[in-house]
């Protein structure tokens, strides 16, 4: 099990939108992700910033190429662009990866 973590910022005023799609997350959105073998989804923020993590049982390269070819994920990100900035990874096409540095088991 590989872990992932991600940060993204949402824009002025926004959260509540932001809150609210993500209360209404499509079925075939989570469909992709189940698929790619992303679990423990979570999603926090503070002020305006976010931050994601999420497990991935198939490994996160796996994780990042479903996400990266999923013409569902493409329609997401078009959604979410009016509430929220994130940078994409030109080289995976999902999410700029965080670098852990510190882990307690």
């Amino acid at each position: 099990m590989e872990r992932f973590a991600w940060k993204a910022v949402v824009k002025e005023g926004m959260l509540e939108e932001y809150k609210k799609r993500h209360d209404n997350i499509w079925p075939e959105l989570k469909q992709v992700l189940k698929d790619a073998g992303i679990g423990n989804y979570t999603i926090w923020n503070v002020g305006n910033e976010l931050f994601g993590y999420f497990e991935c049982e198939k490994g996160i390269a796996y994780a990042e190429k479903c996400q990266a070819e999923s013409p569902v994920v493409d329609k997401w990100n078009e959604y979410m662009k009016d509430v929220m900035v994130m940078e994409m990874d030109p080289e995976t096409g999902a999410q700029p990866k965080m670098k852990q540095v510190f882990f307690l088991a």
